[in-house]
């Protein structure tokens, strides 16, 4: 069987601490979790990581290895077994082989050993090679006008020893349904290794703007004469106020649309403006014999024909 060198395989040298081999196992496992990682033989770094970081969390054990190692061994080398190993080294293989590790572990610490010093690990237990800490999930609910513009937003976050309030960071033009995670921020696993904390956005119903993927609209109101003349008049948009040109003869539910105003994104959604035409009302004398000139001027129109 060959050597295997657990410093090289977590990328930190055989001086490193135990929080710096715990740090680097964190990230390249992140890296390298089948899961998720897209890196080629993902699968079988993932389980060498596993393996090395068993091997090196437990201080007896790494005081076994680095005996091993100091005698001269390098990654690849050819180690035999039972004859002229080291001394201090257990090469009992447990139970007759086949557990979770590779051979070089498990001739070294034993199969029924592997993982010890975890919940339930004990004589005769078997461990599976450590998974990635867990990711928790949750929900956020923020304002258009943050989905459009970005910023930052506090979160209570529940948790296992209360709750957390956090800071996040939206990104400009988020969507519903689109996440945001932070590293570190999850449930402890039974190591107390924090997990990933996955955020699904919601973006909240707003008063005036109705959203579709990144398109937004509005209904703008205007009087008879503007929809019967044309007219300039300003329009709210999520980026401020700007002025449309209603032509002459619009009809209420004509819809306009004011290109890129919606959520901005490698392609940005558009506004559309439905008019909606609204009439004064009829509360004086004079404005009641305005609308009887009307009546006379326009006998022949029938809006409902």
């Amino acid at each position: 069987m060959k050597f295997k060198d657990y410093y090289e395989l977590l990328g930190v040298k055989p001086d490193a601490t135990a929080d710096q081999i715990k740090a680097s196992y964190r990230k390249l496992a992140r890296k390298f979790h089948p899961d998720v990682s897209k890196e080629k033989n993902a699968e079988d770094r993932f389980k060498d990581l596993n393996e090395a970081f068993e091997a090196l969390r437990d201080p007896k054990r790494r005081a076994a290895y680095d005996q091993m190692r100091a005698g001269g061994f390098r990654a690849g080398d050819e180690v035999r077994s039972p004859h002229g190993q080291p001394a201090g080294f257990d090469f009992d293989m447990g139970d007759g082989g086949g557990g979770q590790f590779s051979d070089f572990f498990e001739s070294l610490f034993g199969r029924a050993r592997a993982g010890a010093g975890g919940a339930g690990a004990g004589p005769g237990s078997r461990r599976g090679p450590r998974q990635a800490p867990p990711v928790a999930r949750a929900e956020l609910e923020i304002e258009l006008e943050i989905a459009f513009t970005g910023g930052k937003q506090r979160v209570v976050i529940p948790g296992p020893t209360g709750e957390r309030t956090l800071e996040i960071k939206i990104p400009q033009g988020i969507q519903s349904g689109q996440t945001i995670r932070l590293s570190g921020q999850g449930n402890p696993d039974i190591d107390g290794t924090p997990g990933d904390l996955l955020l699904q956005i919601k973006v909240r119903p707003h008063p005036r703007f109705a959203l579709d993927g990144r398109d937004v609209s509005v209904q703008l109101p205007i009087t008879p004469w503007e929809a019967a003349l044309g007219a300039r008049v300003p329009v709210p948009t999520l980026g401020g106020e700007v002025g449309l040109a209603v032509p002459a003869g619009s009809q209420s539910g004509k819809k306009m649309r004011l290109k890129g105003r919606g959520l901005p994104g490698p392609t940005p959604g558009d506004q559309f403006v439905v008019l909606q035409i609204h009439a004064p009302p009829a509360d004086s004398e004079n404005a009641r014999e305005m609308y009887g000139r009307m009546q006379q001027e326009f006998a022949s129109f029938d809006p409902r024909k």
